[in-house]
């Protein structure tokens, strides 16, 4: 062997020990920094769904406090599991027409350890996704809370991520017609939360106002339940926002920063709407108003700076608090929990935001908003908005219209009155129906007989000793 050979030889030995090489044909490697980073964020997208169930649970009254919670607790199964058989693959596969994906991932066959193009691995990007599936569908359950039947609501789930959520989730981010018109939505304004409350308002409308509605209260059972949903939806945001750079860099280190600063604008801004409108300032209004902040920046999370933030925040809690206090009341529809007062309402402000205050100064994969000199950005949010608030309004109308054929919608007027938790899960909520002065349940009443009884014996025996 020549020396030219043994050099050769050397030099090609030298280079297979070198780590992290990337040859030609490699698949791209996975950080493990940002595997961590995203695990994490979908731990907290999760929470959020249970998260939600707390935040409506406490809003409701008490005879529907665990049919309310249920309602979420069901999306958590049931679109994890449409999720792994079709959804995601409708959602995120091969994009041929612009409009569904492909079947690439049917089954999640394809979808492994390794990454899909990015630096983590392709498990943890689907479960990631299906946690914002998850929560899109639990939020418009705050609209037909208290009287939608439990037999109408699991097809009703089924079918709408199958047709709804997972078609407009690849318009937007699978490569869709929205996402090469150039719309930006960062974290989901348009998927998630347009589509959730639009939804919720024609599921409103379909079936009907609750009974009672406008002449009996109606007010809030629990508020320190309501308090600690909206404290873990807070917290869970950060994952949902921060999570969605897919990385843990300085893009997730602006999403985070501006989540919060948005969400605290939105709530001190709706206290002090509802303060001059209504002369109080209410624990209900400031959770509701911090959850509209981050409602807004959703879309726009990676694409403005905190100043911006700051305005987004300020102007959606008193046009949440309008769309709630205001019109909800003139025009007289029942959105139980204000699923569209809040999300559909607060996701529009957020999406057109989106497109006054982009810049690529944030992000150079985004783009410049009308006040960085890119007029035609608010035009392509604008026109992303109009097709979601169309496409889901019509969809939902349909899907409800088609399963009133088979069951009915609605429980029926005993079941209302009595209460979905008795008579449609066969539980209560509570040991004890009322507080101080109040009645008590059976099986209290039954121990409180049983203990005079045995006071009664006691004093009996006693006597007959004295005697």
């Amino acid at each position: 062997m020549t020396n030219r050979m043994k050099t050769l030889f050397m030099a090609l030995f030298v280079l297979m020990l070198l780590p992290g090489i990337a040859w030609a044909g490699e698949t791209p490697a996975i950080d493990t920094g940002d595997t961590t980073f995203i695990i994490i964020c979908s731990a907290l997208v999760m929470i959020m769904t249970p998260g939600l169930a707390l935040f409506y649970g406490g809003m409701v009254r008490k005879k529907n406090v665990l049919s309310t919670i249920m309602l979420s607790f069901i999306v958590l199964c049931v679109v994890s599991v449409i999720w792994v058989l079709y959804g995601y693959t409708l959602a995120f596969g091969t994009d041929n027409n612009s409009v569904i994906g492909g079947l690439d991932y049917l089954w999640l066959q394809g979808v492994g350890q390794e990454p899909n193009g990015g630096t983590i691995p392709h498990f943890i990007f689907m479960a990631f996704q299906m946690m914002f599936a998850l929560i899109t569908v639990a939020i418009i359950t705050g609209s037909i809370a208290e009287r939608m039947s439990f037999k109408a609501f699991l097809p009703f789930i089924i079918i709408w991520v199958s047709v709804v959520y997972s078609p407009l989730c690849h318009w937007v981010w699978g490569g869709g017609w929205l996402m090469q018109l150039g719309a930006l939505d960062f974290a989901g304004g348009t998927v998630v939360h347009i589509s959730s409350g639009v939804a919720g308002l024609v599921a409103a409308l379909v079936i009907g106002k609750r009974k009672g509605y406008g002449s009996e209260p109606m007010v809030p059972h629990n508020l320190p339940m309501t308090i600690l949903g909206a404290t873990l939806l807070w917290f869970g945001w950060f994952g949902f926002n921060a999570g969605s750079a897919l990385a843990a860099n300085g893009l997730a280190a602006s999403a985070f920063a501006v989540t919060h600063i948005a969400a605290a604008a939105g709530g001190l801004s709706w206290v002090l709407a509802e303060w001059i409108h209504h002369g109080k300032p209410t624990v209900l209004g400031c959770v509701s108003g911090a959850v509209a902040g981050l409602v807004a920046i959703t879309p726009a999370a990676g694409f403005v700076a905190p100043m911006p933030a700051v305005i987004i925040g300020l102007v959606v809690g008193p046009l949440c608090y309008f769309a709630v206090a205001v019109v909800k009341t003139k025009l007289g529809y029942d959105d139980a929990l204000d699923a569209f007062g809040i999300h559909g309402v607060g996701g529009t402000w957020g999406a057109i935001a989106t497109g006054l205050f982009a810049s690529k100064s944030v992000n150079e994969a985004g783009a410049d908003g009308l006040f960085y000199g890119n007029a035609a950005q608010l035009s392509t949010q604008v026109i992303g908005v109009a097709a979601t608030v169309v496409f889901a309004a019509l969809a939902t109308f349909l899907i409800l219209k088609v399963i009133s054929i088979f069951t009915s919608l609605r429980v029926s007027e005993d079941d209302e009155v009595m209460g979905l938790d008795s008579s449609v899960h066969g539980e209560t909520a509570y040991a004890y129906t009322d507080t101080f002065g109040g009645s008590l349940t059976r099986e209290i009443k039954t121990m409180a007989l049983q203990r005079s009884k045995e006071n009664n014996l006691t004093v009996s025996h006693q006597s007959s000793a004295l005697d």
